[in-house]
């Protein structure tokens, strides 16, 4: 696992995949430090990394990144279990509030490089 605070190849996320899933990546970002955890086998290992290292649980939001579509609008897939929040208002795997899905965009935009 890692905590991506600078930007990263497209190309190393592309690697990550192929050890682990064949095409995608699990990533959980931090919307208010505006970083990501990256390269595990469960959004919940990269949520506990950030909550390990200052996250608040509030923040961190889980997505799949697929390296192949870097670009598209499937570059990011915003789903996972840690996504289920009801005190927050999402109900669902899938990040609901087009606000936040935003942000997290644009900090994986940020972070991620051709």
């Amino acid at each position: 696992m890692h905590v991506i605070r600078e930007p990263i190849l497209t190309a190393t996320l592309d690697e990550m995949s192929q050890r682990m899933f064949g095409n995608l990546v699990k990533a959980v970002v931090d919307v208010e430090q505006g970083i990501m955890a990256i390269d595990a086998e469960m959004h919940a290992d990269e949520e506990a990394l950030l909550l390990s290292e200052g996250s608040r649980q509030g923040d961190l939001w889980g997505i799949n990144l697929y390296p192949k579509d870097f670009g598209t609008p499937e570059f990011i897939e915003f789903d996972s279990v840690i996504n289920i929040r009801p005190s927050q208002g999402n109900r669902t795997r899938s990040v609901e509030d087009p606000d936040v899905r935003a942000r997290i965009a644009a900090i994986v935009n940020r972070l991620v490089a051709r």
